[in-house]
């Protein structure tokens, strides 16, 4: 009995260690870290992690072959540190776009002329005037003209609403087109990684934290990371800082890289810190419009948090059990 319970005892501990070993470091932690630049990251890393090497053992990734391509891993990843897609924002309604569409400063003045011209032609005046009236010439063709005289604020009226429905339907095709346009041009870009030590071609809603990129002339990165092994590498920031100069990546000065940015010159290897929302461009376009997307971002963060406390708990509590029963043969 003592045997079994020591066996037992190793594989929990066993199982214990390999999921704590899972990853090192955390969302909100290479948050942080992408926010630094120069001197304070290459600090930060030495600190934290010794290294970029350390940092890549840390993530459970290598250097070299990079990730084996495991579908749980993959997996496990992107519940841990999100996936590479920014939501995007809300489609308008057609009520909003017609809305919209009401607000033009000509369509409100006309609105304003039919609507006095619609009172003043229902308008009647009191029974004394109206006697005199009749007894005037022409009296005939004036009660005439009173009784059509809706016409002219009514066709006013059906002229802006036949502009605001076509403005309004033209706004929302065309909003429907740029948004299958923009699918179709993120189903079908690509990006350079190393898996299982192969380099290989996937989506780029595909990469992961702790992916391998290999940069190059031209790219667009596709999500932050820290630069592993550069060549002469500059980046045009300007997208993100609005500064024109191109600014020289290198291990020794400054090896953050960010999304949304391009290389201008060199190449290099780079390992992916941050993804979608949670890297610099998803940050950004969640700050200008996208916050029900952050605060959803936030609320799963916690809820991870409250999940990691309860497995501590067990875990704790299944160690106590184990000691229990050993103490107890």
């Amino acid at each position: 009995m003592a045997n079994n319970s020591f066996r037992g005892s190793k594989y929990v501990q066993r199982g214990e260690a390999s999921r704590e070993a899972e990853f090192s470091c955390s969302l909100v932690e290479l948050r942080s870290l992408m926010e630094l630049r120069g001197v304070e990251a290459i600090t930060r890393i030495q600190e934290s992690y010794g290294d970029v090497n350390g940092l890549c053992l840390k993530l459970r990734t290598s250097s070299v072959e990079g990730l084996d391509g495991n579908s749980e891993d993959i997996n496990r990843r992107k519940e841990e540190f999100g996936q590479n897609l920014i939501p995007p924002k809300k489609p308008k309604t057609f009520l909003q776009l017609v809305w919209e569409a009401l607000q033009d400063v000509t369509l409100i003045i006309l609105e304003v002329a039919a609507i006095i011209s619609l009172g003043l032609s229902f308008y009647s005046p009191p029974n004394a005037e109206r006697q005199q009236c009749g007894k005037a010439a022409g009296g005939v063709e004036e009660d005439g003209e009173a009784e059509t005289g809706w016409i002219e604020g009514a066709a006013i009226l059906l002229s802006v609403v036949c502009v605001v429905l076509v403005t309004a339907f033209n706004d929302w095709s065309k909003e429907k087109q740029f948004r299958g346009l923009q699918n179709r041009i993120e189903q079908e870009q690509k990006f350079t990684v190393v898996r299982g030590g192969q380099v290989v071609q996937i989506k780029v809603s595909e990469i992961v934290v702790g992916d391998i990129a290999q940069v190059k002339y031209g790219d667009l990165l596709p999500a932050d990371g820290v630069l592993i092994q550069g060549n002469d590498l500059k980046i045009d920031e300007s997208s993100l800082t609005g500064e024109s100069d191109h600014v020289k990546k290198s291990l020794d000065k400054d090896p953050m890289l960010l999304s949304g940015t391009h290389v201008m010159e060199g190449s290099g290897k780079m390992v992916v810190t941050a993804v979608g929302v949670n890297s610099q461009t998803g940050i950004i376009f969640t700050l200008l419009g996208a916050s029900d997307e952050g605060d959803s971002e936030e609320k799963k963060e916690k809820r991870k948090k409250e999940k990691k406390d309860k497995k501590s708990k067990l875990r704790i509590h299944r160690r106590s059990f184990v000691l229990l029963s050993q103490s107890h043969m």
